[in-house]
């Protein structure tokens, strides 16, 4: 696992992209490194854009924000999300979009290299619980990112969610997983 990752997560208030942030930072904590989630959401509380920049370092943090331009991974499943917070995102880093609510410009897909996965749908349909959407996401991006040792972060997840959903949740990891791989395959 490499020193250092910036992630961001894009989306809509309400959406649960906090709670992805949450696990990644205390998954990495668990292991002796250091986490670190920064939220910025507006004043409505449902439906306003949000983003969680996310660090993971085994060194000390000593800002809290990801500077722009240095965030290698991004994901957004709100399109006022992803317009807003993309510049963030280094020349040629990997910005996955959810592409039922994310519409990236020609110019967009030439500088970073985009991923679509239809992040919601498969919550909702194949998983069968929408809510489920943060752990797919949270799967995504360290299938894509190698952040966290897998085994370490889906315990995270399993202590930060209620344990009746626990099933429905690793489902969500084990297809967040499967899709980030044919997607990079």
């Amino acid at each position: 696992m490499g020193t250092k990752t910036l992630m961001r997560f894009t989306g809509v208030g309400g959406q649960g992209v906090l709670l992805a942030g949450e696990i990644f930072a205390a998954a990495k904590i668990a292991t002796g490194g250091h986490g670190l989630k920064t939220a910025t959401y507006t004043s409505q509380v449902r439906g306003g854009p949000t983003v969680v920049d996310i660090q993971l370092d085994d060194e000390e943090i000593y800002y809290p924000y990801a500077n722009d331009g240095e965030i290698g991974f991004m994901l957004s499943v709100a399109n006022v999300s992803y317009n807003s917070f993309k510049d963030g995102v280094q020349p040629g880093g990997i910005i996955v979009i959810d592409p039922n609510l994310v519409h990236p410009t020609d110019e967009d897909r030439k500088t970073w290299n985009i991923i679509e996965i239809p992040i919601i749908t498969i919550a909702k349909e194949e998983v069968g619980n929408v809510i489920t959407q943060s752990v797919v996401a949270l799967a995504i991006a360290n299938t894509m990112t190698n952040a966290i040792d897998k085994k370490v972060l889906v315990d995270t997840m399993l202590s930060k969610v209620p344990a009746k959903v626990h099933a429905a949740n690793i489902i969500a990891y084990d297809l967040g997983e499967k899709y980030a791989k044919e997607a990079m395959a």
